[in-house]
């Protein structure tokens, strides 16, 4: 028996995407830093930067629990989720034999352990993952996302918006997803996010339908007249652009959902309607799947309050035996409670005898209470309650 795993092990292989080797000296953001300062910093703020198995909690907590409830190995789970959160990992796949040697406490292949805690992922989705990409391949089937659906670029080339780009340390080539197409390279990840099991739990592209509206326009703001490069090759001076933010922002930062939706009241009969509208290109909450809108309706008799009720629009994920799930092992789903893209959603809340006025608030967060309890997440980021809108009525007496 022992002679026989010892020959399974012998026999373990990896398959999986051919890699495109990044050079050493564009492994880290740290170099590119010397001419883009300013944008590197911003990007350092963003959860692109976090998009790594050490440094998100939330993600860490998920490869974890799926290890655990698939009986697969870590190591695997995290190079199967690198599609999309370290895509120019060393290692695409693993198979099973890579599996029974771990289960087995055996010698497994060190190219595993070197690409899950190399150095070129270890900035999450950094520099040389967007700007690395050659061509997005949109003829592949939707389920195909992340490094699977793109080529990469020899490496010491980086792909931008400007067609007149040059930089003494690099080669520059212009593509259309750097500038008029951008939405094509954010839906590269940020859509069809399917399940083990294949079961799809988001698809924001689909949410998006028809829309021209670019996800760069709220999530890296306004072009703003600046430099994209500090060196000074513009007649003794640095070349002034129409560059947007490298932040990233989204429902992570409390200042940039405040707004999101718009909230109204109205009385009718013996009810109050509350009407949330949309106006942005995508379902909120839309994303990984647990995020919740928190409803807070205040009853008031004058300045008092007299009785509180609390809402969720969140769903709820189930594997099989009807088991509490995280979305990423997920089978099926409670109903999309989400308010839509461009649209709204009319939620109806009883009077209460004797209160005179009524006030609502509308929170974001970013892991409801069920998730959030099945991962144990410490970190006060998942439960906090980022403020969108409110709105206050004075009732008919």
């Amino acid at each position: 028996m022992k002679t026989f795993l010892l020959a399974l092990a012998l026999l373990s292989t990896l398959f999986g995407a051919e890699v495109v080797e990044v050079g050493e000296k564009y492994i880290t953001s740290q170099k590119c830093k010397a001419c883009h300062l300013h944008l590197v910093n911003e990007w350092e703020e963003s959860w692109h930067h976090k998009s790594h198995y050490k440094n998100d909690e939330y993600f860490r907590a998920t490869i974890d629990y799926i290890s655990r409830k698939t009986r697969k190995s870590p190591n695997s789970i995290k190079i199967q989720c690198a599609k999309c959160h370290n895509p120019r990992i060393s290692v695409t796949s693993t198979d099973m034999s890579y599996e029974i040697d771990t289960l087995m406490h055996l010698q497994t292949d060190p190219r595993v352990d070197e690409a899950v805690n190399g150095e070129n992922i270890s900035e999450g989705i950094n520099c040389v993952v967007c700007h690395n990409i050659d061509k997005i391949h949109q003829d592949k089937n939707e389920s195909v996302r992340g490094m699977d659906r793109v080529s990469w670029i020899a490496s010491g080339t980086m792909v931008g918006p400007f067609d007149d780009a040059f930089s003494p340390y690099h080669k520059t080539q212009k593509r259309d997803f750097m500038d008029t197409k951008p939405n094509t390279l954010c839906f590269v990840c940020h859509a069809n996010d399917r399940s083990v099991s294949g079961f799809v739990f988001t698809n924001m592209q689909e949410e998006y339908g028809e829309s021209t509206q670019k996800c760069v326009e709220c999530h890296m703001g306004p072009r703003r007249e600046y430099v994209a490069a500090t060196l000074k090759l513009d007649n003794g001076k640095a070349k002034k652009r129409e560059i947007r933010t490298h932040k990233f922002q989204g429902g992570h930062v409390e200042s940039f959902v405040f707004g999101a939706l718009t909230l109204t009241l109205k009385e009718e009969a013996d009810d109050i309607v509350l009407t949330l509208f949309n106006p942005n290109p995508h379902n909120i909450p839309s994303g990984f799947g647990s995020r919740e809108l928190l409803i807070e309706v205040y009853y008031k008799k004058g300045t008092r309050v007299i009785e509180k009720q609390i809402l969720s629009l969140t769903r709820y994920f189930t594997r099989k035996g009807e088991r509490a799930s995280v979305a990423h092992l997920a089978i099926k789903a409670s109903k999309d409670t989400s308010v839509p893209a461009k649209g709204e959603k009319v939620i109806k809340v009883a009077k209460v005898e004797k209160a005179t006025d009524m006030e609502v608030k509308v929170y974001y967060r970013l892991v409801n209470d069920e998730v959030r309890s099945l991962l144990k997440l410490k970190d006060p980021i998942w439960s906090r309650k980022s403020l969108v809108t409110s709105a206050s009525l004075e009732l008919q007496k």
